[in-house]
């Protein structure tokens, strides 16, 4: 909880409590855990008759500009792991994509893998039964969950139902 002033974020902290970031978090999930903190903080500090004011940091501090729809877009170069955080990271909003033929597909929830040999950034190396795997710059990555345009989120037996997608296929 912090005191108003004329910047943004900041001003004086007047409570104080951590929140980890989890290994498996997305921001949704993340969003919604520092929703009901905060709740608690601002219940705390209305019960309290004297606060004690304490100056934010300067050193340390990066600012975050919004995210772009723009940055949803997969580069199927990057690492996996790279990847596999920026599905987390852009989950609710915006979602990362790739494109499957003509089609822009949404990717919200994906998991490590280590890579194959001679696969190339984007090649889909395994789509069959619930096994929808992906090739990137270093490693791979299971494809979990999947949104077509206007459908709701699946996972990757329904999506692999819904249209199936050839091994050795290559994502944009």
């Amino acid at each position: 909880i912090m005191q108003m002033d004329a910047g943004l974020d900041t001003g004086d902290m007047l409570l104080v409590e951590r929140e980890p970031i989890r290994p498996d978090d997305t921001t949704a999930g993340l969003q919604d855990r520092l929703a009901a903190l905060g709740g608690r903080l601002i219940v705390a500090a209305l019960a309290r008759p004297q606060l004690t004011r304490t100056v934010q940091p300067t050193e340390g501090i990066t600012y975050a500009h919004k995210i772009e729809k723009a940055e949803s877009a997969i580069d199927w170069s990057q690492p996996a792991e790279v990847i596999e955080r920026r599905a987390r990271a852009f989950d609710a909003f915006p979602g990362t994509t790739f494109v499957l033929g003509s089609e822009v597909i949404k990717l919200w929830r994906a998991e490590l893998l280590p890579g194959v040999p001679g696969a190339s950034p984007g090649q889909v190396i395994a789509a069959q039964g619930t096994q929808l795997h992906v090739a990137c710059g270093s490693g791979a990555l299971a494809l979990h969950t999947l949104q077509y345009p206007g459908g709701r989120r699946m996972d990757s037996a329904a999506f692999l139902q819904a249209r199936p997608v050839a091994s050795d296929t290559r994502l944009g």
